[in-house]
């Protein structure tokens, strides 16, 4: 199984990363965790438009599906005919929330273009890869993942504050991307995101083997945000995560 870093900026895209976006590939199949704002123009730097088998989106906040947009016109109105159907897994109101989101009207939105399911709490198959969902604390409904492939396991956090279910989503995780917004500070809001070193306290109880900190805000400084990570009790490799990062598992 490998990943690819294709946007890890949080909340917005930032000088150096669109927004959330994770390539996984095994088998000749690849799956898209989240196509936030951005996303669309630096996936063509690392793949195929028309390559891609399937999406997952952990939620319906901007920075984490907007650009399935963008994607749709590329598989709706491409030179040679629309390109075939794939699936696009989401939360309750997917196909209506991204309908809207292009102006579109909601039959048949965009479902000419892609199949939207509802997301499994799991664990279920998409291609190759079992996937395990958990919902996590945050405004909206929004989901983490593990995915599994020949015995090695991803785990990816989406969005979310504090929780238990995460723990138990990453347990034994060869590698966990991790969300990691805030640095600490007094009185940050609960049930919206982590800090580095709640990330790494997470991955620390998880029993993770390497933590991939995402989701970094551009106003934050990361090399602050690596440090109080490293700062937690996690004694695995910790990194932040960039476009174009690569893992093999």
């Amino acid at each position: 199984m490998r990943v690819t870093v294709i946007g890890c900026s949080g909340s917005f895209p930032g000088p150096e990363s669109p927004a959330s976006c994770y390539l996984i590939q095994a088998e000749d199949y690849s799956l898209l965790l989240d196509l936030g704002s951005g996303a669309l123009g630096t996936l063509q730097r690392y793949h195929g438009l028309y390559d891609i088998d399937a999406v997952c989106l952990s939620h319906l906040h901007a920075d984490h599906c907007l650009d399935l947009c963008g994607y749709w016109v590329a598989r709706r109105y491409c030179p040679g005919g629309p390109a075939p159907r794939i699936p696009v897994y989401g939360p309750e109101g997917t196909a209506a929330r991204m309908a809207k989101a292009y102006d579109l009207e909601p039959e048949p939105g965009m479902a000419e273009a892609f199949d939207f399911r509802p997301l499994l709490r799991g664990p279920f198959e998409i291609g190759p890869f079992r996937v395990t969902t958990a919902q996590m604390p945050h405004p909206v409904e929004a989901y983490a993942f593990r995915v599994e492939h020949d015995g090695k396991v991803l785990a990816y956090s989406g969005d979310t504050g504090r929780s238990a279910a995460l723990v138990e989503l990453a347990r034994d995780a060869d590698l966990f991307l991790c969300e990691a917004s805030f640095l600490e500070q007094p009185d940050l809001p609960n049930d919206l995101h982590l800090t580095a070193r709640e990330a790494g306290e997470h991955a620390a109880r998880a029993d993770a083997r390497r933590l991939v900190l995402t989701h970094l805000v551009p106003w934050n400084d990361a090399n602050r945000s690596l440090a109080e990570a490293k700062a937690s009790t996690f004694g695995g490799t910790i990194e932040l995560a960039h476009v174009g990062a690569a893992y093999d598992l």
